[in-house]
Formats: C-alpha cells, sequence, structure tokens
C-alpha cells in the first residue's frame, strides 16, 4: 500500500486462528500485558475479530493499526463488542498517490463511525518527500476533529537506507518545530515530545544517547511466529521457544540504534531511561487541555480519544515509569499479520 514500507511479505498466508491462539498464550506467558495487531493489514484477516476477543479473554490490553480501508459501521461494532480499545489509522496524504494509497479521502467519511464508540481513536502518518507537502493538512484534518494525530519522519531500512526521497531537511525540520510547539500548547500531538526531539535530532545528526529495550520490553512476532527483536531486526528463534532470559538478553546497546526510527522502541526506550522527563512533559501538555473554568473554549470538539497514560506512537499506553526487573503490565508485544 505504500512505497516506504519496509515490514510487510505479501508472499506469505495468513496464520491459522489456531497458531495464533498458541503463540498468544504463549506471549501471555513470558509475561506480557499489551499487544497491538499490526500489518500488512490486519483487517483483512478472515478471524480478526474472534482474536481481538482471545487477545481479550486472556487479559491483553489490545489496540490495531489499519489503513482504515476495510472499516465499516458493522465492523467496528463488531471490535468494539470484541473488545478492542485502541485503533490507529494509517493516513499519510490528503490524496492517493503512486508512492502511497493511505489518504483521508479513503478514511475521512469513516471517522463518523467513532463518534458513538469506545474505541479510542488516533491517527498517524508518514513524512517524506512525496507526502511532505500534504502533511500539515493531514495533521491539521485529524486535530481539527479532536482526534489526537501525528506525522512522523520515514524511517531506513536495516541497512539504513530510504526507499523513498526523504525530503529536505529544513522543511522537515520546520514541520517537526512546529508540532513541538503544538504539543507544548496542549493539543492532541499524538506522540510525546521526547521523540519528536528525537526526530529532529535525526535530521540534525545528533547523537542521542540511550539505550534499546527492543526484544525485551517490547517485541514483534511475525506471521510465521518466529520472534523478531523489532520489526527491522529480526531472528529465526519461534516465539515458542524464546523465553525469559532471551528477553532479559536484549536490554543492551545495539550496533542497529544509531539513527533508529523504529519509534514505537526508541519511545519505550526513552520512557525506562528517562521516565520523569519524558512523563513530566506529557502531563503539563496534557493538563493544558483541560478547559480553565476562566477561559471556557468558545468552540468544543468532539473527543474521540481520551487521554488514558502515555499513548506510544502504535497506539499502546505506558502508565508508568517501570526501569527495572522482568517483564511487566507495562511490556508488550507487537503481533505482524501478512497481508
Amino acid at each position: 500500500m505504500q512505497s516506504y514500507c519496509t515490514e510487510y511479505d505479501n508472499s506469505r498466508p495468513h496464520p491459522s486462528l489456531d497458531d495464533l491462539k498458541k503463540w498468544l498464550r504463549k506471549i501471555r506467558e513470558l509475561g506480557t500485558m499489551r499487544i497491538a495487531l499490526v500489518g500488512g493489514e490486519p483487517l483483512i484477516h478472515p478471524n480478526i475479530v474472534e482474536l481481538v476477543r482471545y487477545c481479550r479473554e486472556l487479559g491483553f490490553a489490545t489496540s490495531l493499526t489499519t489503513n482504515g480501508f476495510l472499516l465499516t459501521r458493522k465492523l467496528i461494532a463488531e471490535l468494539e463488542d470484541a473488545g478492542l480499545q485502541v485503533m490507529q489509522i494509517s493516513v499519510d496524504r490528503m490524496t492517493p498517490s503512486p508512492i502511497t494509497k493511505k489518504s483521508f479521502k479513503t478514511i475521512l467519511p469513516k471517522l463518523d463511525y467513532f463518534r458513538d464508540s469506545k474505541i479510542s481513536l488516533h491517527i498517524t502518518g508518514v513524512i517524506c518527500a512525496d507526502t511532505l507537502p500534504e502533511s500539515r493538512a493531514v495533521l491539521e484534518t485529524g486535530l481539527s476533529r479532536g482526534i489526537p494525530t501525528e506525522v512522523r519522519l520515514v524511517h531506513a531500512d536495516p541497512l539504513r537506507r530510504f526507499r523513498v526521497d526523504r525530503g529536505p531537511r529544513e522543511e522537515l525540520e520546520r514541520f517537526i518545530d512546529s508540532m513541538i510547539e503544538r504539543k507544548r500548547r496542549g493539543e492532541k500531538i499524538h506522540t510525546s515530545e521526547a521523540i519528536l526531539n528525537y526526530q529532529r535530532s535525526l535530521l540534525r545528526g545528533e547523537h542521542v544517547e540511550w539505550t534499546c529495550v527492543a526484544g525485551y520490553k517490547l517485541f514483534f512476532v511475525s506471521a510465521q511466529g518466529k520472534f523478531w527483536i523489532c520489526s527491522m531486526v529480526h531472528t529465526d528463534k519461534h516465539i515458542m521457544d524464546v523465553t525469559l532470559d532471551d528477553l532479559y538478553a536484549n536490554y543492551r546497546k545495539k550496533s542497529c540504534q544509531e539513527g533508529c526510527g523504529v519509534y514505537c522502541a526508541v519511545s519505550a526506550s526513552l520512557l525506562v531511561e528517562k521516565p520523569i522527563a519524558v512523563l513530566g512533559k506529557e502531563i503539563v501538555a496534557r493538563a493544558k487541555r483541560v478547559p480553565s473554568i476562566f477561559h471556557p473554549s468558545s468552540s468544543p470538539r468532539i473527543d474521540y480519544a481520551p487521554p488514558a497514560g502515555i499513548t506510544n506512537p502504535d497506539g499502546t499506553h505506558e502508565m508508568n515509569g517501570r526501569t527495572n526487573g522482568g517483564p511487566s503490565a507495562d511490556d508488550r508485544v507487537t503481533l505482524r499479520k501478512s497481508v
């Protein structure tokens, strides 16, 4: 669906529901409390509603990332009934292009489906040379509807190669700076200021000191059941063979982390390493969203997604700054589905 994506494989069949349930039980046994269903496009799996329901039965906090093309009122109602808590819709442009088909033109009418839904909705886009001319409109369109929205830098593949033109650095940096300022004003920019600052450092080529928790505090499982450190770093080890010691061993600095664009991994890592700094700025930004009794808003908006903890770019929530010990309620896994 987009030329810049490095994280899916169209040649692979869907994993069976029985296999998925078996892997989910194993993931739960490892102490994981939150799971994100991603892709490819998870909504094309024929058992996606049942899968969400099973995740909730196991006690997972559950989110799902989609391009929104297949959303209907009926499907949203079924996902909500199954217990889905968070949905991220990926939107890169206002109109489709040769680079990406993920556009507001396709999903804008569907946003009304969430008006009475309990599913917490947010919108995320990707900035590159192709999307940059419409990225501000994407951000404005989401925010104007009261939906937490962000647009993030396109990231490179594991060899640090970009599949698309990244765009002019100065313009990209101005856009990131504008999101930082809007975040500080209390607008619903759907990422932490720590990640926005990190992206700005990437553009400037500045070193950022951090220790990667990918493979420890979060990990991915492929459509073949393989354990992935993150979406970019894969292993041949099957999830059924993973132990707690394997997870502990991944809490370390990694050779690939310099310039890393796997923002869910960076976000979790920064939160673990600097919980007070990350959470403090987020709390201040969110506090500014509370209407003042002295300065009531003249144009109230519907808020489809009331805040609950600190929301990461992948739609999962950080509720505290736990930094040591083994897998806990703050740990999560992303279950990747083929398309």
